[in-house]
């Protein structure tokens, strides 16, 4: 397998406004760089904020959103309309563990991966087309918990990955609240040296789908410098 930059897509993210520009001012900048296929989080988006995030995307310059973050409160209609306005191919969620569905989405099956937020449960991945392989994920269980990482391993073995978040990596452990209380993590949102995407490296090119989102905070035009450095660092694993 060779990695080819059209596996990496920038992403609309929806995490936060801390630390980098917020999704309204991405769409924007959408719009500015003329951007026509992104990659889209709406991790953090309740439902009238979807509407909201809605009209301004059919209103910016992307025509394509090829692999969508859902969340639990998400029905197949909402699905259905990313996938017959935006051309979406694969959805990505969490495990039922954190966040139970609240609507019947066997239909989209053959389109819908979970991500290793929490260690895979064997018997809820059958459930799903695959798995989402968050790199930044799989590097804080490697050097945090590596009882989860050799568990994360012998799924990947078994189970197609259908796409990918892609995160920076930090040199130094940050606790941050989660659905577990307050855990360590080497990943971030958000990076500020190139070298950050470093660890990629040491991943086969197979651990990399067709859809490799960057989950990032920041620019769109960072992103795509990002995604440059990153295809440049993979070449010829």
């Amino acid at each position: 397998m060779t990695i080819n930059k059209e596996q990496f897509l920038v992403s609309i993210t929806t995490i936060g406004d801390n630390l980098a520009s917020s999704w309204q001012d991405k769409l924007q900048e959408a719009t500015k760089l003329g951007l026509k296929k992104v990659a889209i989080f709406l991790t953090c988006l309740k439902e009238p904020q979807r509407k909201d995030f809605y009209t301004l995307l059919e209103n910016s310059s992307i025509k394509e959103a090829p692999f969508v973050h859902i969340r639990s409160d998400m029905s197949a209609k909402e699905l259905d309309y990313l996938q017959n306005k935006f051309k979406t191919q694969v959805f990505n969620t969490h495990t039922a563990r954190q966040h139970p569905p609240l609507h019947d989405l066997k239909d989209y099956r053959e389109h819908l991966f979970i991500e290793n937020t929490w260690p895979w449960d064997e018997q809820e991945v059958k459930k799903f087309a695959g798995l989402c392989l968050d790199m930044g994920h799989l590097y804080d269980a490697k050097k945090l918990r590596p009882n989860d990482y050799e568990n994360n391993l012998k799924i990947i073995a078994k189970y197609p990955i259908g796409c990918n978040h892609i995160s920076a990596v930090g040199k130094e452990v940050v606790y941050f609240e989660s659905e577990q209380g307050e855990k360590p993590f080497y990943s971030s949102h958000f990076f500020t040296d190139l070298l950050q995407f470093d660890y990629l490296k040491n991943y086969p090119a197979e651990f990399f789908s067709n859809f490799c989102a960057i989950e990032v905070e920041n620019s769109l035009s960072e992103q795509l410098t990002a995604i440059d450095y990153i295809v440049s660092l993979l070449d010829g694993v």
